[in-house]
């Protein structure tokens, strides 16, 4: 066969390579006797390609381990902060009034979602879900999760990301066609369309300056990341509220993947994490307007990109994935779990956050004080900024959740932080430790095998046991199978 012999030619060449390379030439004469080989065997050619030698080749194959190799995981020899049991791992089916394939599920707040203005007139938890259908239903938490209420006409497209603020007293939500919605209970106060296609995230802040005012993040596939400000009235005008024009955007080289509001760890500052796909890196931006943009009084001004954080900082070529989805560890503000594109599992990522200076340095005395930039600094400095990176990754961990190209990957954490869970294409929800990155719970029985879990969502919800309110911990999962979920303890 062919391949045989293009085998055996190059390790003819190899060796051959060797002998002379060495000396050694009475072995190289006998070899090429033996083996019934050209004389000319093993001598370098101009075209470097054709130059192997043994020594390169188990460079590059130690090089090649390393990609693959693409594992970290912790120690639990101190035994604290494992994977907590009780853990959700019963499963319930959850009848929703029409049957799609599932695009988003969670439990969130919504203050009169029922056309009974007696019910539900206050701020309540209910499990809100997406299909492809183009409908939104509102489920109770309790008793056997009726349908509290069911959207129809909500929107013109599949919804595929939905934020609750205000504690449920105003729903945002976007689709497929890149519009970004505006809901009130069952009344629709405004909706824009801003992006050119899919707006496939929305994340909201509420702005710990002037608690009125809230950041809202819209990421599209038209390559633009769109910020908004609303200003929020009293509780007697609610219905008065606009969207409004955006007030900012972040135009990337790709589609972005998934967004993060997070305070600047030193200064409370708010930045945007935003990640994008074909890269590698978390990118940190200001939301925050500078002087010089003050100044400039454009309406529509770009986010200024304050630095990034590279999530495979040794890596070759050989190791490509994306940042898919980013999820702030509910108990330290500098520790985000993400679930990247990798293939064919995904591989989830425990990292710390490096946050950039805000603060830009003296240019004059800078350079008065700084020594000349070489080269050499230049890679110093690099490889200083590698390690870094390096050392702020705690976890990398195969989840054995397969996925594809055409994947959306999930990661939500537990409520106490000792774990996260994970959606696959596989049918199985899996729960990793953050401690140590091992696979701990698999989650089975819910859905059909081999179907895509499309969303899943974790978190602590309150409800009626024996007469009083309790939390209990709950996972929610929706998939190509057209079914909810509600795993249990």
């Amino acid at each position: 066969m062919a391949p045989s012999v293009t085998v055996d030619a190059l390790a003819n060449a190899l060796v051959a390579r060797f002998l002379r390379t060495n000396d050694h030439t009475e072995t190289l004469n006998a070899f090429i006797r033996e083996a019934g080989l050209a004389p000319d065997v093993g001598q370098a050619s101009g075209d470097d390609t054709n130059n192997w030698t043994i020594q390169s080749l188990l460079e590059e194959k130690h090089t090649y381990d390393q990609s693959v190799n693409f594992e970290r995981y912790g120690e639990d020899s101190q035994g604290t902060g494992l994977w907590s049991e009780p853990a959700p791992s019963k499963p319930a089916v959850i009848q929703t009034p029409t049957s799609s394939n599932l695009l988003a599920a969670s439990v969130e707040q919504w203050q009169k979602p029922c056309d009974d203005e007696g019910a539900g007139a206050s701020a309540q938890s209910y499990i809100i879900s997406a299909g492809a259908d183009k409908q939104v239903h509102v489920l109770e938490t309790a008793g056997s999760n009726a349908a509290v209420k069911s959207f129809s006409d909500l929107s013109s497209a599949p919804v595929l990301s939905f934020v609750s603020i205000l504690q449920g007293r105003y729903i945002l939500l976007t689709n497929m066609s890149g519009q970004i919605l505006l809901q009130h209970g069952i009344e629709l106060l405004d909706s824009r369309k801003d992006h050119g296609k899919y707006t496939v995230k929305v994340v909201a802040y509420e702005d710990k300056k002037d608690p009125l005012k809230w950041w809202i993040a819209t990421a599209g596939w038209d390559e633009t990341v769109l910020l908004y400000k609303l200003n929020i009235p009293d509780e007697a005008n609610a219905h008065t509220l606009k969207i409004g024009e955006p007030v900012a955007r972040i135009k990337l080289a790709s589609n972005p993947e998934s967004l993060l509001f997070v305070p600047h760890i030193d200064t409370n500052d708010l930045l945007l994490l935003v990640s994008r796909r074909d890269s590698t890196y978390i990118h940190y931006y200001q939301v925050e307007e500078t002087p010089e943009q003050t100044a400039s009084h454009t309406s529509l001004r770009e986010c200024q990109l304050l630095g990034t954080q590279n999530l495979a900082p040794h890596s070759n070529a050989w190791v490509a994935f994306s940042p898919a989805h980013m999820a702030l560890s509910p108990h330290d503000p500098g520790l985000v779990a993400v679930a990247t594109s990798t293939l064919p599992h995904m591989k989830v990522i425990i990292v710390r956050l490096i946050f950039p200076s805000l603060s830009k340095p003296d240019k004059e005395d800078d350079s008065a004080s700084a020594d000349p930039v070489t080269q050499a600094s230049q890679a110093m400095d690099a490889l200083a900024l590698a390690n870094r990176e390096d050392a702020a990754i705690l976890v990398q961990a195969n989840t054995f959740a397969s996925q594809t190209a055409y994947s959306t990957p999930q990661v939500a954490w537990r409520p106490d932080g000792s774990g996260v869970w994970v959606n696959g294409d596989d049918g199985v929800v899996r729960g990793i430790e953050t401690k140590t990155g091992k696979v701990i719970a698999t989650l089975k029985g819910g859905h059909e095998p081999g179907c895509k879990v499309r969303t899943v969502w974790s978190g602590s919800v309150s409800v009626s046991r024996d007469g009083e309110m309790v939390r209990e911990e709950w996972v929610i999962s929706g998939g190509f199978d057209r079914r909810l979920v509600v795993w249990k303890v």
